[in-house]
């Protein structure tokens, strides 16, 4: 994926108005975002191309509100699929444990459908909107080495001497942010887990699809999820596994040997799916601790940079897009005043992404439990619980309250 590059004729400190540092979803979102507010942005990216790692992406209502605001919600439903329900099975046994209504019961009480897609779908998407918008500059190439602070601006400096000047940089720099040096000597918190993730053509998956649903199979420390994405035209299989080889302190662990072994205790669905997955190259599951402040100076985090969180809730991306179009606001709420706008921002953001990191840990170990005992007592309350029963989700889904008495949400309905 390209997109055009302009580059400054030598290697001058340039002067940018707002600098996004990271071209994945969160940097591309804001981009946007920001862009659409009237403002001019320019937005760096390490790599050679943009691109996403990973293949599929849940989108809850909380995001599928942005994507409208944002103006692509009718290209992401021409390439996402529409489930109409998630099923929770026992992976040892093969036993339905409990389902959620995601069709027309899902949109009704939120106002906009739960989506299932390609992560790259989404990101080629946000990528031609940006390209498509002349106050959006995108750059290739640019790995930041440097960050200084000064009262009124920022100074990035990139690996081949390029030195930008900013009013306001946002670190939209993923999972291992440069940008969050600044906030935290921190490092990434690796859980032990392990995921392989593949996506084959949906005519060729080894085992009964089960319509468009989306399908997740729980076990003592293992997971399996599985949902159409591409319209339709492709199935999207992780395999997620807590390594014993990482417990023992292995230099290498999480291998397909243990993949293979994890999953030899499931029913026979769950085996042939593991199997079927590509073993070309894995992915540790990693989060970190929740900052304090993810705002200093004229420096903001968003997305991973800023509360990278554990996959079970569905929330990394959507939460990296509900984190744009609130920044986007509070530029506008406040024009004359970039600290306040910024502070603004966290004072929205920070509550809520921190709740989703603290959730995310307890609600792996439900689902990963070894115990018997505790198994059966999980097991059978989520048998009891309705399908249309969406009060353990609400909280993530349901409109949000204003970000700031200065602005209306972005998620409340409106569209662009």
């Amino acid at each position: 994926m390209t997109a055009p590059t302009e580059r400054p004729t030598d290697r001058q400190e340039q002067h940018v108005p707002l600098l996004i540092v990271g071209g994945g979803i969160g940097g591309l979102a804001t981009a946007l975002a920001v862009a659409r507010t009237g403002h001019p942005v320019h937005l760096i990216e390490q790599a050679p191309e943009f691109t996403e790692i990973g293949a599929g992406l849940q989108i809850g209502a909380n995001a599928t509100r942005v994507m409208r605001r944002l103006g692509i919600l009718d290209a992401v439903e021409h390439v996402a699929v529409h489930p109409e329900r998630a099923v929770m099975r026992d992976a040892t046994t093969g036993d339905k444990l409990t389902t959620l209504t995601l069709g027309s019961t899902y949109r009704h009480r939120y106002g906009v459908p739960y989506l299932v897609m390609h992560r790259s779908d989404l990101l080629q998407i946000l990528l031609d909107a940006c390209a498509a918008e002349p106050l959006i500059t995108l750059e290739n190439n640019r790995t930041v080495t440097d960050v200084e602070l000064a009262a009124d601006s920022v100074k990035l400096v990139c690996t081949d001497g390029q030195a930008y000047r900013a009013d306001v940089a946002i670190g939209a720099d993923g999972l291992r942010s440069r940008l969050r040096r600044l906030f935290a000597d921190d490092e990434p918190v690796c859980s032990g887990y392990v995921a392989y993730r593949g996506t084959m053509p949906i005519e060729d998956v080894a085992t009964d699809v089960e319509a468009n649903d989306v399908v997740l199979w729980i076990g003592p420390r293992m997971h399996l999820m599985q949902y159409p994405v591409r319209a339709g035209a492709l199935y999207n299989q992780v395999a997620v596994f807590h390594s014993e080889s990482f417990d023992s302190g292995h230099k290498e662990w999480g291998t397909p040997e243990e993949l293979d072994a994890m999953y030899a205790r499931t029913v026979e669905p769950v085996r042939l799916s593991a199997a079927s997955v590509s073993r070309a190259r894995h992915w540790p599951l990693y989060d970190r601790e929740p900052l304090d402040s993810y705002v200093q100076g004229r420096v903001a985090l968003l997305g991973d940079a800023a509360h990278p969180m554990l996959q079970v809730l569905g929330q990394g991306a959507c939460q990296a897009l509900e984190d744009a179009v609130c920044l986007a606001d509070q530029l506008t709420a406040y024009p004359e005043d970039v600290e306040k706008a910024l502070a603004s921002y966290e004072q929205a953001r920070l509550p809520r992404t921190t709740q989703c990191q603290r959730v995310a840990r307890p609600w792996a170990e439900i689902w990963h439990l070894t115990d018997p005992v505790a198994i059966s007592l999980r097991n059978r309350i989520f048998r009891t619980r309705a399908a249309d029963d969406y009060s353990d989700v609400d909280w993530l889904y349901a409109e949000l309250p204003t970000w700031s008495a200065a602005t209306r949400s972005p998620l409340s309905g409106g569209s662009s």
